[in-house]
């Protein structure tokens, strides 16, 4: 009895995936990104909502897709669903709630909210014939290596949207997708004043990623107020581009306890904006190509849980530091992400917390790693 939100970034495949569910089911597809399906619904929602849901053809499910382009919609849905109308009613957006609904009123309590980021890489795997059924970390790792290793440089090169994953060229989809398409929302909010702008802004943001990031020295290479970098930004995470890896601390004294870290949740997306498509192991930034990797891909599994876990990075004021803190359920996991080689020591976090540090890098079962945390 709730109303379904499915949210992601455009092109992760929401639609694909309610379309593959609701085959054969008797569903009303809209789609506010063409005017007559959203002229249609104003006109239903001008009536009770008895005959509002008359006028669209009395579906038992009710699917709107891009539901951020039209903001009354949410508040539209809630009075419907409200009236115990007999139907199942789908939102799907490419933004969070906050920018779905931008009316006061919104569907909190009432909505049973997926989020949908690209492709895990162990959902890729499932594109790749040498892969077979046994796709377990310990039976890739040991009859496949060469060919993991290379595709493993390929998703730290192209990401892993849907379409780019299974394309035999994808940086021209990239490049598509790295121009206005992927932040379309944020442009159409009218909140953005230039588009250069936030292109600048994801530039220094690509150079910057697995860095902590300072908003006042962005305010300064772009020459705006810092409000606005903030809103920027936050506009930046709700469309599902970027998240902010806030950084761990139970003691101010000797930890950075105010700092973020700035990821993108695509790394194709970043590399596409550098435009840096090398998959060879010795580029000169696969160190923090790979940190990139890492924590995006534990940031989409947490995200497709509900977000169970906190996820911080953990820096003291003596330059130690814990690229990954993984809070859940009052227990602490800790990872230091390298590509080579792979040791850490960790002494400071272990002798902080009492927790040891785990390495993460290709030379040992980074899936099965992965999958832990």
């Amino acid at each position: 009895d709730k109303v379904v939100l499915i949210l992601g970034a455009r092109q992760v495949g929401k639609t694909t995936l309610v379309e593959h569910v609701l085959a054969g089911q008797s569903a009303v597809f809209l789609n506010f990104d063409v005017e007559v399906d959203k002229a249609r619904f104003r006109a239903a929602a001008a009536l009770s909502p008895k005959d509002a849901l008359l006028s669209l053809g009395n579906p038992p499910i009710l699917v709107i897709d891009e539901a951020q382009r039209l903001p009354e919609a949410a508040r539209i849905i809630k009075g419907w669903h409200d009236a115990h109308l007999p139907a199942k009613f789908l939102l799907l957006g490419s933004s969070s709630l906050d920018l779905l609904d931008q009316a006061a009123e919104s569907l909190t309590g009432r909505n049973l909210k997926l989020v949908l980021p690209p492709l895990l890489f162990s959902e890729t795997l499932g594109t790749q014939a040498w892969a077979g059924p046994d796709r377990s970390p310990s039976h890739l790792c040991q009859h496949f290596a060469p060919q993991l290793r290379s595709f493993l440089l390929q998703r730290l090169a192209f990401g892993s949207y849907p379409e780019v994953v299974t394309s035999s060229g994808p940086v021209p989809l990239l490049r598509e997708l790295s121009s206005d398409y992927l932040w379309k929302d944020v442009l159409q909010t009218g909140l953005v004043k230039s588009p250069d702008l936030i292109k600048r802004l994801l530039l220094l943001l690509a150079h910057q990623a697995g860095s902590e990031v300072s908003v006042n020295e962005l305010a300064t290479q772009l020459q705006m107020a810092r409000p606005t970098v903030e809103r920027y930004l936050a506009l930046l995470e709700q469309t599902f581009v970027i998240f902010r890896l806030p950084s761990f601390s139970t003691n101010p004294r000797k930890e950075i306890a105010k700092s973020h870290k700035v990821y993108f949740w695509d790394t194709g997306i970043r590399n596409a904006l550098l435009n840096s498509f090398s998959t060879d192991d010795f580029r000169p930034d696969i160190g923090p190509l790979w940190e990139s990797w890492v924590i995006a891909e534990v940031a989409k599994r947490n995200a497709l849980l509900g977000s169970p876990a906190e996820l911080y990075f953990w820096r003291t004021r003596a330059q130690s530091e814990v690229d990954l803190v993984v809070r859940q359920a009052g227990s602490l996991r800790a990872f230091e992400i390298k590509w080579s080689p792979c040791r850490v020591s960790g002494r400071a976090f272990r002798d902080a917390y009492g927790v040891e540090v785990e390495p993460v890098c290709p030379d040992n079962p980074f899936v099965e790693t992965i999958s832990k945390a």
